[in-house]
C-alpha cells in the first residue's frame, strides 16, 4: 500500500514535509493557544508562524535569550566581580605575602606596635615588683584553652561577619567588627594624643556594643600587660593569619635536639607566650604556631647553637652559653629584672 502511494523515500519524505509545513504554520489554529506555547518550545522547528503570541517558536529563542539575558550578563557581572572584588582581594594578599616573605612572622614579634607596647607596659610592671602571672612551662592544658581563641576571632570578626553584613544578613555595623574592638587601634592614636576612638557611637546599638568592648579590651589589655606577657599576642586574629602561611617564609626558628633539652626547660620560661613546645620538641614542631620569632628563646639557651633563627641557610642568631651568661646578668628568663627601691627620705 506504501509502496503504491510513495515508490520512492523522496516522495515519502515529500510527504512528511508537506505536512509538517501545514502544522508548523497553521497547527497552532487547530491545537489552540495552550497546546501551541507547549509544542513550540519542544519542537525543534523553525516556525515563527506557529506561535506568535510567544517568543519560545523554537529551541533557539529561549537559547539566545538565555545567553542574552542570562549567560552574557553573567559573564559581565563576573568580569566587575573579578574587577572589583577579586582583583583588589588578590593584590591585598599577595602584597602582605611579598612582605610576609621577607619577614614572616617576625612582624609579631619585632614589628606590631601593639606588641611593643605590651611589652614596655610589662617591663614596667617588672621594674616596679608586680608579680608575674604565667602558664606553668609544661601545661599545655591551661595554654590549650586559650590558643584556640585567635582562631575563632579570625573566623568569626575577620571572615563571617564581615560576609553576611555584605550579603545584607548581619547588620551593615558589623561591616569590620574587628577593626572596631582591635586594641592597637586605640593604643597607636593615642600615642599621637587623639582621644577620637575612645568614644562611643550611641547612634547604632551594634557600634556602640562594639565600642565598648573595644574601650574595656583596651583597658584590660593595659593591666593585665602589668603581670601577663604579651596577653593580647595570645588571642590576637593576626598571628593566627600569619601562623596559616608561616612555612612560606624563609625566616624561621630551627632548633637541634640536645641531650640537656630534657631537664633545661629555660627556652620555654623566656617565650613570652608559653610555648612549652620548643623545650620538649625539635625540628618543625618547635616552630608553633604562637611564635612571634622574637628571639627570647635562642637568647636564653645555655647551649650552644641548639636554637637557631634562620632565613633560608643563612643563621641570623644562634644561642650560645657566653651570651646566655651575660643576658641573664641583666634580664632573667621569664622577663624579671631588679625591682626599683624608693629609699625613704629621712627626716631632719
Amino acid at each position: 500500500m506504501l509502496k503504491a502511494l510513495f515508490p520512492t523515500l523522496a516522495r515519502f519524505r515529500l510527504a512528511v514535509q508537506l505536512i509538517m509545513l501545514a502544522l508548523t504554520v497553521y497547527g497552532s489554529v487547530v491545537v489552540g493557544h495552550y497546546a501551541a506555547e507547549k509544542i513550540s518550545g519542544a519542537l525543534p522547528a523553525l516556525s515563527c508562524a506557529y506561535d506568535m503570541q510567544n517568543s519560545a517558536y523554537c529551541v533557539l529563542i529561549p537559547t539566545q535569550h538565555q545567553f542574552h539575558h542570562r549567560i552574557g550578563e553573567g559573564i559581565v557581572r563576573a568580569q566587575q566581580v573579578t574587577f572589583q572584588i577579586v582583583i583588589p582581594f588578590l593584590m591585598t594578599v599577595l602584597s602582605f605575602f611579598a612582605f610576609f616573605v621577607v619577614i614572616g612572622k617576625a612582624f609579631c614579634g619585632w614589628v606590631c606596635p601593639l606588641g611593643t607596647i605590651q611589652e614596655l607596659v610589662a617591663r614596667i610592671g617588672r621594674r616596679f615588683g608586680f608579680g608575674l602571672r604565667r602558664f606553668v612551662p609544661g601545661d599545655l592544658g591551661a595554654v590549650g584553652r586559650v590558643r584556640p581563641v585567635k582562631w575563632l576571632l579570625l573566623l568569626a570578626l575577620v571572615f563571617l561577619l564581615p560576609l553576611l553584613a555584605g550579603l545584607g544578613v548581619a547588620s551593615h555595623s558589623l561591616g569590620n567588627p574587628y577593626c572596631d574592638i582591635c586594641p592597637s587601634r586605640l593604643a597607636t592614636t593615642l600615642l599621637t594624643g587623639n582621644t577620637e576612638q575612645l568614644a562611643l557611637r550611641t547612634n547604632d546599638g551594634i557600634a556602640f556594643a562594639l565600642g565598648a568592648i573595644g574601650d574595656a579590651l583596651f583597658g584590660f589589655l593595659l593591666v593585665a600587660a602589668l603581670a601577663v606577657r604579651q596577653p593580647f599576642c595570645r588571642i590576637c586574629p593576626l598571628l593566627a593569619w600569619n601562623s596559616l602561611f608561616q612555612r612560606l617564609s624563609p625566616l624561621r626558628l630551627v632548633k637541634t635536639p640536645h641531650e640537656a633539652c630534657a631537664k633545661c626547660g629555660v627556652c620555654s620560661q623566656a617565650c613570652p607566650l608559653d610555648i612549652a613546645e620548643i623545650a620538649q620538641a625539635h625540628g618543625r614542631k618547635a616552630f608553633h604556631e604562637d611564635c612571634t620569632l622574637c628571639g627570647r628563646c635562642a637568647e636564653y639557651c645555655p647551649q650552644d647553637g641548639v636554637i637557631q633563627l634562620k632565613w633560608g641557610p643563612w643563621a641570623l642568631f644562634a644561642s650560645g652559653r657566653e651570651y646566655y651568661k651575660r643576658r641573664v646578668k641583666a634580664e632573667l628568663p621569664d622577663g624579671s629584672v631588679k625591682p626599683v627601691r624608693f629609699a625613704a627620705r629621712e627626716h631632719a
